[in-house]
């Protein structure tokens, strides 16, 4: 069985090219303090952390890029889960990232972005395991954050756990 034999038909017209477009304005007060604008909703703040220089009103930009990519995988393990008729009652998910902080501060050959992310997906079900693998497979494969972090060149250390509702109600 190859690489791809479990992966999910795409739910779209693979032949139409479909282009979508993701907007934010921002404003930053002459600090480390950045206020975003997202459609319609309340604003999004990041800073740095005092210890960087900020003065800590929010998380981090690096933090917020964590939020986005656990945020991802969760909206995609939603929509796999429906295409594959999938039963879950939740999911946790436990994630860092390793910086060498020398990069941002502008040390040449030092990349300014995360060096790994360690990720843990805690999905509650009663699902099989293959099925659960499936499921693995295809958000892996889906999910726009992971696949940003991956081209970066970023090591993903991801653990995928399958935990049954009998244990999660102990």
């Amino acid at each position: 069985m190859g690489e791809n034999d479990d992966l999910l038909a795409p739910s779209i017209d693979p032949s139409k090219r479909k282009i979508a477009v993701r907007s934010v304005k921002a404003t930053n007060d002459g600090g480390t303090h950045t206020v975003s604008h997202v459609r319609d909703f309340p604003p999004v703040e990041s800073d740095e952390p005092d210890t960087l220089g900020g003065t800590n009103r929010a998380p981090s930009p690096l933090e917020m890029a964590l939020v986005s990519l656990v945020s991802c995988d969760g909206a995609i393990i939603h929509g796999v889960a429906k295409a594959m008729g999938f039963q879950y009652s939740g999911v946790e998910f436990d994630c860092s990232g390793q910086i060498d902080v020398r990069g941002p501060k502008g040390v040449k050959d030092v990349r300014p972005y995360f060096e790994k992310v360690d990720l843990t997906i805690t999905v509650t079900t009663d699902e099989p395991n293959d099925r659960f693998h499936k499921l693995q497979r295809n958000v892996e494969f889906r999910c726009p954050v992971t696949n940003l972090f991956v081209a970066a060149g970023v090591e993903m250390n991801v653990d995928w756990v399958r935990r049954t509702t009998a244990a999660a109600g102990d």
